[in-house]
């Protein structure tokens, strides 16, 4: 199977960077829904760290961070939001649309979420396009609705509404997904959710 060819310099680069953004104190683990319970001092030096993070990252090893795993991804889409690289749009847009690994198209929703122009949302309505076709695959489907919905209610569009109408994709997936209650839509919970991420991520770099 062909591929791209990684050099040795290019993983002890990558590991590198792991030691240095990502893993001290299991940063990648508290990235999205954990921050949100943190209080007080622990909250303001999670807050105060990741935003001086963001500020020294380089573009380049944001892209390196980006070819990772998930662990890698989640930390760098989180780092592209507090710094608002509204450069990485289209490259969180693919990797969203890829889904190639677990616990990191909410990241993606966030930061794409947060940079909230009609191109973010074209971006998640692409994904949303492809998924919801999908209820046999329990993806970021609520995640990324709650983003596209936080963008449509800040610029007052529209491009949720194709999803939402009676018999739109939306009901069908949820009526088909096992994992889902049809009749408790989760779109409020995740909207909320996601305005809650972006206010986070908002003082966090209204701090810098």
């Amino acid at each position: 199977m062909g591929g791209v060819i990684r050099h040795p310099q290019d993983d002890a680069e990558l590991s590198a960077l792991i030691r240095r953004y990502v893993t001290p104190e299991r940063r990648y683990l508290k990235l999205g829904g954990s921050m949100l319970r943190m209080q007080g001092p622990e909250c303001d030096r999670f807050m105060r760290v990741l935003r001086e993070d963001a500020g020294l990252i380089t573009s380049g090893e944001i892209a390196i961070l980006l070819e990772g795993g998930w662990r890698e991804r989640r930390t760098a889409a989180w780092l592209v939001a507090v710094s608002h690289r509204t450069e990485f749009r289209e490259r969180l847009g693919e990797l969203l649309l890829a889904s190639e690994f677990c616990c990191v198209g909410p990241a993606y929703s966030v930061s794409l979420a947060g940079f909230g122009t009609a191109r973010d949302a074209d971006l998640l309505a692409a994904y949303l396009d492809r998924y919801l076709r999908r209820p046999d695959l329990a993806y970021d489907q609520t995640a990324v609705m709650g983003a596209l919905r936080f963008i449509d209610l800040n610029l007052g569009g529209d491009r949720a509404d194709h999803f939402l109408g009676p018999g739109g994709l939306w009901q069908r997936w949820l009526q088909g997904a096992s994992h889902m209650q049809p009749d408790a839509d989760p779109l409020p919970s995740y909207l909320s959710h996601v305005r809650r991420l972006c206010a986070f991520v908002d003082e966090c770099a209204e701090a810098r």
